[in-house]
Parts: structure tokens; sequence; C-alpha cells
């Protein structure tokens, strides 16, 4: 049975299970509401594939059982196509469940969807050759962000209350900040393993989720991390809401590169530090880490270079030839090129260049408990602005401009949030909080005292203007 759809959207996932979990609607319903909704803002673009059954809440239930629930089209997801938001590989099976998709399952998290990405997760607008473009919900001609922006588009236009993302630069936290939502990446190891184990890129790549509401990333959190003996921290359990202790707050306004924030930004970092102050903890400008930013994005896109290479010369064999442009998006193919003109040393120096900057950054957790940025240096960008056919130069600098905030934190394994404390204009402006490696429980009892003293869960898009006319 259909939900009024007003009624579907005021509910965040831990009350839809709680509804579930008393009878007063079924997993069926919520994923019928969620379905329709899809198709009547399908000009949104933000769903890859559709999932089959099943809609009834999974034997043995789970804390957010019967949920409607995406996953980025990056993670392998049964029965969908693995496709990495590459035409390269959209007929890519994906293999049974792997221990964090597993984990997922059995949530009770009712998979509706994966959700677009950018191209194997390398920017940071989601505009693809495999997909097209995914809209943001808040205002027609901006940029969704990336390379989660499916998933955050889906549940800032209130079609699914929490969404599967992946990090590993900002691409969970930059579009939940562009779409007003909730976004946090949890600390390196914690849900997946992470480290030299894998190689290039996928070394800095953390799972996480965006949702409307702390409560719902804290249950999340607790069902998805691990458990394993191998796990680098203890597990942080179900955070239910702020701590009493109270922290030391170092406040960085500028970007990595030097640049400083838009004026409306800063206005928003600043008196999101004044919230911070009032609610008792200790607030300072804190100095700027010793980082040479320029060889941290050398390194950072020398990694994605890397990665790259290496899925071409595995497909090479398969297609007879290496890829081209029918398989791969210009700026894909750009990194392959810029690969081969690397000297020797090149992947020695990444792993310096990138352990250096952690050492580097994780000084600031010598002084401070926690570290309040802009998520964004700007509030957002228009498409087209990180589109994948603009030239690699000219995506390098945009991206070192927009994004100058997020990357150091997959690099040092820190766990890292954008809270949605600000506005502009009519639009979300995200606050960034990082804390040391492994104080994830920190963070969240932080967000859920900014969430208390600032709500902002009853702020949403009128996403009316997606839908098709009746």
């Amino acid at each position: 049975m259909l939900i009024p759809f007003d009624d579907y959207a005021r509910c965040d996932a831990v009350e839809l299970a709680r509804l579930v979990r008393t009878g007063a609607v079924s997993a069926a319903d919520l994923a019928e509401t969620a379905r329709a909704l899809m198709d009547r803002r399908s000009a949104l673009n933000a769903v890859a594939d559709l999932a089959g059954p099943p809609d009834d809440v999974p034997p043995g239930g789970g804390p957010l059982a019967g949920v409607p629930f995406a996953v980025k089209e990056l993670l392998a997801w049964p029965g969908l196509p693995w496709t990495f938001g590459s035409r390269l590989m959209a007929a890519n099976p994906a293999p049974g469940f792997s221990p964090y998709a597993a984990r997922i399952r059995d949530a009770g998290l009712n998979v509706l969807c994966s959700t677009v990405s950018s191209e194997f997760g390398l920017l940071g607008s989601t505009e693809t050759a495999l997909r097209g473009t995914t809209l943001n919900p808040w205002r027609e001609g901006l940029s969704a962000g990336g390379s989660s922006g499916g998933s955050a588009a889906l549940v800032a236009a209130g079609i699914v209350p929490m969404a599967h993302g992946s990090d590993g630069g900002g691409s969970l936290r930059v579009p939940a900040a562009m779409n007003g939502l909730f976004g946090f990446k949890p600390s390196n190891g914690r849900c997946v393993p992470t480290g030299p184990a894998a190689a290039g890129l996928a070394a800095l790549v953390v799972e996480g989720s965006m949702s409307r509401t702390v409560r719902d990333t804290a249950h999340f959190l607790a069902a998805t991390e691990r458990t394993d003996a191998g796990a680098p921290y203890p597990p942080v359990g179900l955070v239910a809401g702020p701590d009493p202790v109270r922290l030391r707050v170092g406040v960085l306004m500028d970007t990595l590169m030097g640049r400083a924030p838009d004026e409306d930004v800063r206005r928003e970092v600043d008196r999101a530090a004044r919230l911070c102050e009032s609610l008792g903890h200790h607030v300072e400008a804190a100095d700027p880490p010793d980082i040479d930013a320029a060889a941290f994005s050398r390194g950072f896109f020398t990694a994605a270079a890397m990665t790259m290479t290496d899925v071409a010369r595995m497909v090479t064999p398969m297609l007879g030839r290496p890829p081209g442009p029918d398989e791969l998006e210009p700026f894909t193919l750009e990194l392959i090129d810029w690969a081969a003109t690397l000297p020797p040393g090149a992947p020695a120096e990444l792993e310096l260049t990138l352990a250096d900057v952690a050492r580097r950054y994780l000084v600031l957790f010598e002084r401070y408990d926690v570290v309040l940025s802009p998520t964004l240096a700007s509030v957002g960008w228009p498409l087209g602005h990180l589109a994948p056919d603009v030239g690699r130069e000219t995506l390098i600098r945009r991206t070192e401009e927009a994004v100058g905030y997020t990357p150091p934190h997959n690099v040092a394994g820190c766990p890292a949030m954008s809270v949605p404390l600000g506005w502009s204009d009519g639009l979300p402006v995200g606050v960034h909080v990082a804390a040391a490696p492994g104080a994830d429980g920190l963070l969240l009892a932080l967000a859920s005292e900014l969430e208390e003293a600032a709500p902002w869960s009853g702020t949403a898009p009128d996403p009316t203007w997606l839908e098709r006319p009746s």
C-alpha cells in the first residue's frame, strides 16, 4: 500500500524501522512508496539500477529491518551490475556478498537500487557517459557533487531516508554538504580493511553513509562496523546522544592550497564555531598543518592514475586492445596516459608523500580533540564545472580549489563528517569536523549535540520541480 509521500518523508530510517516492527506499516509498503517516488522524480537521475525482491523483512530482522536503502554502484551488491560508474564495466556482474555488504543485509536494510557515481569515483560531480547527469534537488543547474552524488540526491529528495556512499578524498562528505545531509566517513579500517594491502586509490577509500539525522548514521555504523579480531579499533557500538565531556576545538578556515573560503561559507563556519563555544567547548583558531599541498595533490592524483592504469591493464586481454573512448571517459584516459609518463620511482614517492601528509596532519590532534572547517570553500558549483571532458589539468586545478579540506582525512585515517549547519541564499553549507583515528564515537556524540542545538532535519528541498506532470 502506498504511503502518503509527506508522511513517508517526515520519517527517518530509525522511525521507519520502528513502524515496521510495530506492524504500523510493512516493508513492502515502504518499498512501494520509495519506488513510486523514484519513478515520479526520475528526472533526478540518481538511480543506477533497480534491484528485485525481497521487499519483506529478512529472517531475523535487524535494527533497520524493512527500511528502503540504496548502495552506490561502486559497491558490489548481488543481483545488481557492478559497474563502477563506467561503460567499461556496465555488464560486470557482482560477486557474492562481501563481509561489508553482508552486514548491510543483516541490518535488515531493503536495498532497492544502486545509485549513480562518477566513473570509478574519480570526480567531484556526478556526470557520466554511462548514466548521464545527476541533478541536485535543491536547485536546477547545480551539481549534486561526487562521487556519491546519486546517493546524496536520492536522500535529499526524500526517496530513501539514508544511503550508502564511499569516500576516497571527500566523495561522501562533499555531496552530503551540497545536498544538505549529514555525511559520515568512519576511521579507515573500521568497516572495511584499508591500507597498503589495497593498492593505489583503493587504499584510501572508506565506506560510510549519508542521512538526514545523526541517529540514522549512528545505527548504520553500529550495524556495519567490524567486530573481528583484526579490526583496528574497538567497536563504537550505538552512540545514542551527546557526551558530557567538553572538547578542544581547533578551527581551520583556509584550504590546504591556502585558499580562503567564500565569505558566505566563512560566515557559516564562524557561526558553527560560536555554537560549539556556547555549548561549553573550548574553541580557538588552529595553525594550519605544515603540508606541501602541491606535492599532496600530485601524490593523490598519482594514486588515481596508477589505479586506472591497473584497471586498463586488467581488461586489455579481454578486449583484445587497451580500453578507449568507447569504454572510458576522457579524464580517465588522460590519467592513464599521464601515468605512462611518470618515472619508475613514482609509486615509492607517492607512498612517502602520503605518509608525510598523514604524519603532519595528525599533529593537530596533539592539541585538539576535533578540527572544524568548511567542507567546501564555496557553496557548490554548476553542472559542467567538474565534468569528465573538461581536461585533466583544468579538472585537477578546479578540484584543488573546490575540494581543499576533505582529502587529508583519508590519508591520515581520521573519522570525519559534514554537518548541515549552514545556509546561503537558500542552499545548504556543510561544516566539516574531524577527529583522531578511532574517535568515531566522539564525533557522533558531538554531531548529536549540534543537531539538538541547531536542528536541521526539518529543512529539505522542494523536489516537485523534478516531477513529471500528472
